[in-house]
């Protein structure tokens, strides 16, 4: 039986997401469309196309979808060098492509597809997960589309990592050879910081974010969080959106949804992401068998750490990644693959082991 508890998280989760979207992108969409309700249209069409993707993969037998994996992949690495070659730039990172009138971030059908294949692949590695060449391999098997997807987005690049990361964890429970990993991937990250100057500048920014121009985001996303208090000035209210926060439909939106619900807000929102996690992590627990385990574990670690890794950036504690906030900020690909995962794990838990509240 389908989780109905899940389903009706994501549709509250959806539902919230366009209400804060129009709010907060009303004044951007006047001043570049000469339409409020411009990008809420297009966000409202993407979840409708995500609602229908969710209910057809929710019907869907997860064990056929992972026997697809291995060529999923091999798509998503495609797409990610036709990014390289052929992506549309968007403030100095190419991360679209292009499809006549159409486009989407291949990154978000990345994300998918590693969680399916990395499925896959712990599913025959059963007898040797304990073993430090299996971590080695699973690894090895995600790194190509890191390196590609990281190049001009690395934020997408440390989710993906992390995803595997959790994965392994949970097939493979076991604190003394992460302590080797978590090394390497340290050692990882400052190669890849330190391969391009503009990763190192925004260290700079996020420590002193007011002697640097490109702080200013920064700064005036504080200032939205701090002005709203505990109850918020009112949904639609904002001051900051009206040209203080850039783009704030996007990354930041968080602190547009302090500054208009305030504390209270702020908390439910993340009331409900906390809920979403929760049911995953019961859904992947009460899972037949360890593929359908480790495709909720997956989704589960993705809602995670993007959520946390949002929220931490728009508050400072971590440096400006390019983080979207899951069903919140305005982003139709993200939307529709975000749905696209739900249906997946709501096809898990219709084979349930048993019935759980």
């Amino acid at each position: 039986m389908t989780d109905r508890t899940l389903a009706l998280l994501v549709v509250l989760l959806a539902a919230a997401g366009l209400a804060l979207l129009y709010s907060t992108s009303m004044y951007n969409g006047r001043v570049r469309f000469q339409d409020p309700a411009y990008y809420f249209k297009k966000q409202l069409f993407a979840t409708a196309l995500g609602f229908l993707v969710c209910y057809m993969v929710s019907h869907m037998d997860y064990h056929v979808m992972i026997r697809f994996a291995p060529p999923l992949y091999g798509i998503s690495l495609l797409l990610s060098v036709a990014v390289l070659l052929f992506g549309d730039a968007y403030n100095g990172s190419r991360r679209w492509l292009s499809l006549g009138s159409l486009s989407f971030q291949p990154s978000e059908f990345a994300k998918v597809a590693v969680i399916l294949l990395l499925a896959w692949h712990i599913n025959r590695c059963q007898s040797g997960m304990d073993s430090l060449i299996f971590m080695i391999k699973t690894m090895a098997l995600v790194l190509p589309v890191v390196g590609l997807v990281g190049t001009n987005n690395l934020s997408t690049a440390v989710i993906i990592l992390g995803i595997a990361v959790i994965l392994i964890f949970v097939a493979s429970p076991g604190y003394r050879k992460f302590i080797g990993m978590g090394a390497a991937g340290i050692g990882f990250l400052a190669i890849f910081l330190s391969m391009e100057s503009y990763r190192l500048e925004r260290l700079a920014v996020w420590r002193n974010p007011e002697e640097h121009e490109k702080g200013f985001q920064t700064i005036q996303g504080l200032y939205a969080i701090g002005s709203g208090g505990i109850f918020g000035r009112g949904l639609g209210s904002s001051l900051q959106k009206l040209g203080f926060v850039p783009e704030a439909q996007n990354d930041m939106i968080f602190s547009i949804v302090c500054e208009e619900t305030g504390l209270v807000g702020a908390l439910l929102l993340m009331t409900l992401f906390a809920l979403l996690i929760w049911r995953l992590m019961v859904t992947a627990v009460h899972a037949p068998d360890l593929q359908g385990a480790m495709i909720a574990a997956g989704i589960m670690g993705h809602m995670a750490i993007q959520v946390i890794l949002n929220i931490a950036v728009v508050t400072n504690t971590i440096p400006n990644t390019g983080i979207t906030l899951p069903f919140i900020s305005y982003g139709g690909t993200s939307v529709l693959f975000l749905l696209g995962e739900m249906g997946l794990a709501l096809a898990v838990s219709r084979w349930e082991k048993q019935e759980f509240l």
